[in-house]
C-alpha cells in the first residue's frame, strides 16, 4: 500500500486553508507592475507597523544567531501589566491561529466534538478535523453567531466550541449580556475559545468585560493578535489568556521556540505605541465610512463590520474577483465560508479605498 494511504483518513480528508493572493503572485500570473496594484484581501494594517515596533525588531536583529527567550518573558511581562492577568495565564503563539490550534489539540481528539458557527473562521473546522474530532456547524444568525443554536448543539461528548467576536469574514459583534449568558449556561467541562483578532478596531464601550470573566469561567480562552491593528502580520505573534491551569496545558504542547526574537522585540515594543493604535483605529474608522459610502452610491449590500473589513453583495462574486484582479486590486471572495455572492475588503487608505470602488464600479457598471 503507498506511504499516502497510511495518513489517517481525516487528515487526507483536509482541504487547506487558502490565504489571500499577494501582490507579487498577481503581478506574475498578469504580467502587472507591483506598484500598481493594491492588496485589501488579508485584514492588514494599511499603516503598517509602529516606529517603535520596527526600532525593536531591527535593534533585535544583532542576535539572530541566538535562539529567542523561549518563554517570551518579556512579552508575557508587558502583556501582564497591560491586561492585568497574571504571567503564567499566558500563552504566546506563532499569530494567534497557533493559539487557536494548541486549544483544539489540548481538548480535541477521535471521539470528541466541538462547535462552531457557519461563515466563522475558517481555521476553527480545519484545526477541529486535524484533530480527528468531529466539527459540528450551527446555523449563523444574520451573518453572525446564534449562541442559541450553539449551546443546543453542544453534545455529551463536545469538548470546545470557537467563537469570534468581531466575526470574520463578516464583521458581526455579540451582545455582551448575549454573551455572558451563554458562558454561563456551557456546561464546565466544555472549553470555550473567544477569539478577539480584531477587538482593538471597537469603541470602548462595545468592548467585552472578557479578561473579568476569566474569573467566573474557568473553561474560557481568550485569543488576540498583533497581526491586525498592530500592524504585525509578517512577524506572526499571537496571544492566549485563560486560567492558570488552562493555559498550563496549552504551554505543555507550545513549541519552545513558537515565536522568533524580532516578533518578540517588536511586539514588545508595539504596546507601548497608544498613538500608532489610536491612529490605526481612526484609519479604519475614515476608511469603513468612505467604503460604505461608496457602496450607497453603487446600490450595494454590505453587512455591517466591526472590524478592518467589510463584506459587500456583487452577485457573482468569483466572476467581479477575477475581473478586479485584471485592473490590480486583490480582495478576498468569500464562497468558502458559503457566502458566493460577497466579496470582503479589507479598510485601506484613502487612495486605496477610492481605487477599489471606482474598479468594483467600473466591473459592475454602477455609478462610482
Amino acid at each position: 500500500m503507498p506511504l499516502i494511504d497510511h495518513v489517517p483518513a481525516h487528515i487526507r480528508a483536509i482541504a487547506p486553508y487558502q490565504p489571500g493572493k499577494p501582490i507579487s503572485e498577481l503581478a506574475r500570473e498578469l504580467g502587472l507592475e507591483e506598484a500598481g496594484i493594491i492588496k485589501l484581501a488579508s485584514n492588514e494594517n494599511p499603516l503598517g507597523m509602529s516606529p517603535l515596533a520596527r526600532a525593536a525588531m531591527e535593534s533585535a536583529l544583532a542576535d539572530l544567531a541566538l535562539y529567542p527567550d523561549g518563554n517570551g518573558y518579556a512579552l508575557k511581562a508587558a502583556l501582564s501589566r497591560k491586561l492585568g492577568v497574571a504571567l503564567d495565564q499566558i500563552v504566546l503563539g506563532n499569530g494567534s491561529n497557533d493559539v487557536l490550534e494548541l486549544a483544539a489539540r489540548v481538548f480535541l481528539g477521535p471521539g470528541v466534538s466541538a462547535v462552531y458557527s457557519r461563515h466563522a473562521f475558517a481555521v476553527y473546522p480545519l484545526v477541529i478535523q486535524a484533530c480527528g474530532a468531529t466539527g459540528i456547524e450551527t446555523s449563523a444568525k444574520d451573518f453572525g453567531h446564534d449562541l442559541r443554536a450553539m449551546l443546543a448543539a453542544i453534545r455529551a461528548d463536545t469538548r470546545l466550541v470557537f467563537i469570534a467576536n468581531p466575526n470574520n469574514p463578516t464583521g458581526t459583534l455579540l451582545e455582551n449580556r448575549e454573551l455572558a449568558d451563554f458562558l454561563a449556561a456551557v456546561p464546565e467541562q466544555v472549553a470555550v475559545v473567544l477569539d478577539e483578532a480584531y477587538v482593538e478596531y471597537l469603541d470602548e464601550a462595545r468592548r467585552s468585560p472578557s479578561l473579568d470573566w476569566l474569573a467566573s469561567f474557568p473553561n474560557l480562552i481568550l485569543t488576540r493578535t498583533f497581526s491586525k491593528a498592530y500592524g504585525l502580520a509578517g512577524l506572526r505573534v499571537g496571544y492566549a489568556v485563560a486560567r492558570s491551569e488552562v493555559a498550563d496545558m496549552l504551554n505543555r504542547l507550545r513549541q519552545p521556540f513558537n515565536v522568533n526574537s524580532p516578533a518578540l522585540a517588536a511586539a514588545t515594543a508595539a504596546l507601548d505605541d497608544l498613538n500608532f493604535l489610536v491612529e490605526s483605529k481612526r484609519v479604519n474608522d475614515t476608511g469603513m465610512a468612505q467604503l460604505c459610502e461608496g457602496f450607497v452610491r453603487q446600490g450595494l449590500e454590505w453587512i455591517p463590520s466591526h472590524g478592518n473589513f467589510v463584506a459587500v453583495r456583487v452577485g457573482d462574486a468569483g466572476r467581479i474577483f477575477q475581473a478586479l484582479l485584471k485592473r490590480g486590486v486583490i480582495v478576498r471572495p468569500v464562497g468558502n465560508y458559503a457566502m458566493p455572492e460577497y466579496l470582503r475588503v479589507s479598510v485601506g487608505l484613502p487612495a486605496q479605498n477610492a481605487r477599489f470602488l471606482a474598479m468594483l464600479a467600473e466591473t459592475l457598471g454602477l455609478p462610482g
